[in-house]
């Protein structure tokens, strides 16, 4: 035998035996029961000549997630838009107190007025007491002055009015002697004492329409003639007709009466109304006592 054979090949199994022992300590060579060195060309793996030249796989990301600390900044609270002030109504004026000469109608107050009023009570144009307040009597005294005159029956006290109360008209009476006269042309009742006009009403007598109550058909008419007083009746009176306050009944069913409403024309069944309130005067006077003549044209 060659001893330098034998040397070399001594030398190489010295190197395979350093590059075993290498591997292993790299996890390619296991020992034990059953252990095997599989080569690393077997496993598929291409032997790379420049271990320097293998990629190195970058190291996973760190996955954690990272859970922001809370803010300690307080949030500005969320700014309300300010209400707008609703806009102030214009103050209204106050209404200028009428002064002589200028028309007066129900609402107005003040000297004038009750000077106005105080003028008519003269002349027998019942409205009350003069409060300086022109209300529904006041109304009721100047419409019974305008028919009177032979004006337009409004109510309103205008220059027409005004010149009829400072000429003094008024009515006089038909028949003298002592009683109530119904004057159905001009709509007005007199209250007469000796023969003179004392006092004057606006009233309003039957409309001349057809009706029908209790399955008869009638005329609403206000017979003329002359009556006197037979029944009264110190309350509200309810018949088929509608309800009459505190009545003097002098022909039939007829009777001189308050009502809420009494306008200047002809709207009664028959009747003759006047206002409650001056209804309540003529019962607090005894104006239309029972056998009291009246008489109506």
């Amino acid at each position: 035998m060659d001893r330098s054979n034998t040397g070399a090949r001594a030398a190489l199994a010295a190197s395979v035996l350093a590059a075993a022992l290498v591997l292993t300590a790299c996890g390619g060579i296991s020992f034990g029961t059953g252990a095997s060195f599989t080569p690393l060309a077997a496993q598929g793996t291409t032997a790379v000549s420049d271990p320097s030249s293998v990629p190195v796989e970058p190291a996973p990301a760190d996955t954690t997630t990272t859970v922001p600390a809370p803010s300690t900044t307080t949030p500005s609270p969320t700014t309300t838009p300010a209400t707008p002030k609703p806009t102030a109504k214009p103050t209204p004026k106050p209404k200028p107190t009428p002064k002589e000469g200028d028309t007066l109608k129900p609402g107005d107050s003040g000297a004038y007025v009750k000077q106005v009023q105080q003028r008519l009570t003269a002349l027998g144009y019942w409205n009350g007491s003069a409060d300086g307040s022109y209300g529904g009597l006041t109304s009721q005294a100047v419409m019974a002055l305008q028919k009177a005159a032979g004006l337009g029956r409004d109510g309103v006290y205008g220059p027409s009015t005004r010149r009829a109360l400072q000429n003094g008209v008024r009515p006089q009476s038909r028949t003298g002697g002592t009683g109530i006269e119904i004057d159905k042309a001009r709509q007005l009742l007199l209250v007469v004492r000796g023969g003179r006009v004392t006092m004057i009403l606006n009233t309003s007598t039957g409309s001349g329409e057809r009706y029908t109550s209790e399955g008869s058909t009638r005329v609403a008419t206000t017979p003329a003639g002359s009556f006197s007083t037979f029944r009264t009746v110190d309350h509200l009176d309810k018949g088929p007709l509608g309800a009459l306050w505190r009545p003097r009944y002098f022909n039939g069913g007829i009777a001189v009466h308050g009502a809420g409403l009494v306008p200047g024309y002809p709207a009664s069944h028959g009747c003759a109304r006047v206002s409650n309130p001056a209804m309540d005067m003529i019962w607090a006077n005894n104006i239309m006592p029972i056998g009291g003549r009246v008489t109506v044209y």
